[in-house]
């Protein structure tokens, strides 16, 4: 595109979302913004943010947090960008845009990047005072502020926004409905099976669900207000704020106004260049443009893509958008669903590889063609293996579909590493860059790093879902290339952890300073260490405390300055800076004496309760300075530390057992009070969780825990490596038919083997899957000890039972560590002014506009204390 000669040719974006910023950053790459005038029209206050990652705002993130644009980098181009003033008008003939300011600027070329708007249903009252919109950082700011005097939220729409709207009204404490008119949820994404699973563990969160339903009528009352919903089956919805997330429909009436050709069901059409088929001097990129394959798409990554091809094409450079890959991989309400391929199985004579494990909420499809050759597929649940087998569709996997579908621990699943994919395998679907392209970063481009193949390659900067296959197709290359990769724990020490452990254990280090003025690497020695390396090395030093020598305390001398935020205070730190206390209830068990206190002290500090998954009782909303005074009445009950804020042993579940219960085979609250009273207070790599079942009905789920015991009528089955969080895994039988004395000791040398050789922050149920030789090794060593190691394991499992002291019971007795539990060093005696709440269903939760806005009246806060 030439422009008249001695002025500079003008490029005006209309919009500046996601794939306008994607457009103006590829502008720059290709040296357009140095010859060219580019002038930026926003409608939205604010510069382009990630919508992407929208519904984080409720999880504590700033509208600053979210923003994609970076004002030196328009600075330094030279871009004119005016937030709030969207273009109103174009005159095609004249060139020109006319914006809501009456600004108009002429044009030599015109991009249009105006997006989407939100599909409201025309039912009655759709406007009425309550009912929202999910689609910008302004429609969230209403719908909080809304939230404050509401109680009910119900959500028109199942799909992707829709389920995060529900969790954020959740999150706000509003009792959450989702009406989905479709018969299950995520009807684009997912197929009956993982609705299934999807509605299961949804269900499980406390939201309730209406599918195959729709929406007849808002009802108000007198004042226009919402008061519920009138739904299609005729049933009735008490509801008091409407979220519509019913889709999106493509923004093209600036396109329509000026005679630019739409489609019948909107998008402005264009070719496979993005530029509109009425106006050559015109393009439309992201969810506005109804693209050359008559697709409009929804998604961020073809929205990257067309903007790549319409600076392309503006620099004279061969490019083409011809239609994109719809896979994707997302968390909803901490749930992982993906899809990708031809998720549903349209093509002819295709066959379905399933997996399905309703009560762990997993579903795993595979869609394979008659030649093998993998076509798609869908997880919901646990998408691990997301990036390899998005990588193979199109190609047959070097192994049977059946392995790549079964969960770690219920057969023999096969780990495909990076070195089977292909180089024109996409690794990373948002920015569509290919394992070539990373392979060349690092071969050629000298990157030894993710952050630097990111910066290379833009691989892994949008949804982050492809990072872990990045890294690991980074350190294949190097490994190939006989480039020696770094496995160090951190920049201060070049060991892992288990090799820091070994040094530990064998020098007895007791101290953070010896251990990196001896053996951190050179530039590191004299230091202070990061905070990799610091919280790691405390909690090795602590888990073998008693055997080296060292305090058995954390907060005792240089251990405190180690510690995570959380052991610093032996508290959970929550998002308003307040903490939660957690005493242990050993095994669930506990007697009315011990409920009364509890409910004593949260009635006298105004702390909300809570009962939680793990059988025992948490209060939050105490400040710092309050910490000590709860914890003395506790322990003058009773009670001891639970320890939830530390990464050791939290529970151990149970049913009641043959006591009660008509099943039972065993024991299992005695059981499970003295597993918990033996490992109480085990500093490990990460949080341990247990339970104990009293017969095979398994109530107390204890197959989903890192150890978990099931009664039998011989005894104890021992079952080890399970997580129900956010990768769920079956655990592995370790054991059967174990005697009490049998069980114990076996679980004590299997903990102390997973301390010993886990990385920092690994869950048993990783550490399973990646420790050579997996489960067999460890029954190996544990069961049949064939390295000769159980009776160091059982001996510093016993050193560890002997030396057990409460830390809030020891702290309180030690006017040093007391010291430390104030909000201001300077003012000890002032409160912490952010930290205050405001009431809901009886209780009181966090004042969440403070937190975001700042201080308010101090007429219209509660304050966490006793006596407000």
């Amino acid at each position: 595109m030439t422009a008249t000669p001695g002025a500079s040719p003008t490029i005006v974006l209309v919009g500046h979302g996601m794939v306008g910023q994607r457009f103006l950053e590829a502008l720059a790459e290709r040296g357009l913004t140095a010859t060219h005038r580019v002038v930026v029209l926003c409608e939205e206050p604010r510069p382009a943010y990630d919508r992407v990652q929208l519904t984080s705002y409720f999880s504590g993130r700033t509208p600053e947090d979210l923003s994609l644009t970076d004002l030196a980098f328009i600075e330094e181009h030279g871009i004119e960008l005016r937030v709030g003033d969207p273009a109103e008008s174009v005159d095609r003939e004249a060139r020109t845009v006319t914006a809501r300011s009456g600004l108009v600027v002429d044009y030599d070329v015109l991009v249009l990047a105006t997006g989407s708007y939100p599909f409201v249903p025309p039912v009655p009252n759709k406007d009425a005072e309550g009912c929202f919109v999910y689609r910008t950082i302004e429609d969230l700011l209403a719908i909080e502020e809304y939230a404050r005097t509401s109680t009910t939220g119900a959500v028109v729409g199942g799909g992707l926004l829709g389920l995060e709207a529900a969790g954020a009204l959740k999150g706000l404490g509003l009792t959450s409905h989702i009406v989905e008119f479709a018969p299950r949820l995520m009807p684009v994404q997912v197929d009956e099976g993982g609705g299934a699973a999807l509605l299961r563990t949804i269900e499980e969160m406390g939201l309730s669900v209406h599918t195959g339903v729709g929406t007849q009528e808002i009802l108000t009352d007198a004042s226009g207000a919402v008061t519920g919903m009138r739904l299609s089956d005729g049933s009735e919805l008490a509801t008091d704020l409407v979220v519509f997330s019913a889709g999106v429909r493509p923004r093209d009436q600036l396109a329509r106004a000026c005679g630019l050709t739409v489609g019948e069901r909107g998008g402005i059409t264009v070719d496979e260049q993005c530029r509109t088929v009425a106006d050559p001097h015109v393009f439309a990129i992201g969810e506005c443009a109804l693209a050359a394959d008559g697709r409009v798409y929804g998604l961020v990554a073809p929205g990257y893509e067309q903007a790549e091809t319409a600076a392309a094409t503006i620099a004279a450079d061969e490019a083409s958008f011809t239609g994109a890959d719809l896979s994707t991989k997302l968390k909803l309400l901490g749930v992982d669903v993906a899809s990708f391929g031809d998720a549903h199985g349209t093509a002819e004579d295709c066959l379905d590889v399933v997996y399905s494990d309703s009560r762990s909420g997993l579903y795993k499809k595979l869609v394979i063609g008659r030649d093998g050759t993998l076509l798609g597929g869908i997880l919901v649940g646990d998408a691990e293996a997301y990036g390899t087998l998005k990588a193979f569709t199109g190609s047959v996997p070097p192994v049977s579909p059946e392995s790549l579908v079964l969960p770690a621990g219920a057969g023999a699943p096969v780990q495909l590493g990076p070195s089977a994919l292909p180089d024109d395998a996409i690794i990373c679907s948002c920015n569509n860059v290919r394992k070539g392209t990373i392979r060349e970063a690092v071969t050629e481009h000298r990157c030894t790093t993710v952050p630097e193949v990111k910066k290379c390659t833009k691989a892994g900067t949008t949804c982050g879902s492809c990072v872990k296959v990045l890294g690991q197709l980074i350190n294949a290359e190097l490994e190939a290339s006989g480039v020696e990769v770094d496995k160090g724990l951190c920049a201060c020490f070049s060991q892992t952890r288990e090799e820091l452990y070994e040094i530990v254990l064998a020098l007895r280090v007791t101290s953070f300073r010896d251990l990196l003025d001896r053996h951190g690497r050179e530039a590191a020695r004299g230091g202070d260490g990061c905070e990799v390396c610091k919280p790691t090395v405390g909690s090795i030093i602590a888990s073998l405390a008693p055997t080296i020598g060292a305090s058995t305390h954390v907060l005792d001398g240089e251990q405190a300055a180690l510690q995570d935020t959380n052991d610093h205070f032996l508290a959970n730190l929550q998002k308003n800076g307040s903490y939660s206390v957690v005493p242990r209830i050993p095994g669930g068990e506990i007697a009315p004496e011990k409920l009364i206190v509890i409910g004593e002290i949260a009635r006298d500090f105004g702390l909300y309760t809570k009962i939680t998954g793990g059988q025992r009782i948490d209060m939050f909303g105490a400040r710092v300075e309050q910490l000590p005074v709860i914890w003395a009445r506790l322990v003058d009950a009773g009670f001891e530390s639970g320890h939830a804020y530390g990464k050791s042993l939290r529970t151990v579940k149970s049913c009641v057992g043959q006591t009660w219960c008509r099943y039972g085979v065993q024991d299992s609250v005695r059981m499970a009070i003295d597993l918990e009273l033996r490992y109480r207070g085990l500093r490990s790599p990460h949080k341990l969780k247990s339970a104990v079942s009293g017969c095979q009905r398994e109530c107390a789920e204890a197959q989903s825990k890192d150890f978990g015991v099931i009664a039998t009528a011989g005894g104890w089955n021992l079952y080890v490596g399970g997580n129900g969080g956010a990768t769920p895994r079956h655990a592995d039988l370790l054991g059967q038919d174990l005697s009490d004395a049998e069980l114990i000791r076996l679980i004590d040398r299997f903990l102390m083997f997973y301390i010993r050789t886990a990385d920092r922050l690994e869950r048993t149920s990783v550490w399973l899957d990646r420790i050579p030789g997996g489960l067999d090794h460890v029954r190996d060593v544990v069961v049949h000890d064939s390295l000769g190691i159980c009776d160091e394991l059982e001996a510093l499992m016993a050193a560890h039972v002997s030396h057990y002291r409460d830390e809030w019971a020891e702290t309180l007795d030690d006017p040093e560590k007391l010291a430390r539990f104030v909000s201001f060093v300077n003012a000890p005696d002032t409160p912490d002014p952010v930290v205050a709440f405001v009431p809901e269903r009886d209780q009181m939760k966090p004042d969440l506009p403070l937190l975001n806005i700042g201080l308010r009246p101090a007429d219209e806060i509660l304050e966490g204390s006793a006596t407000r």
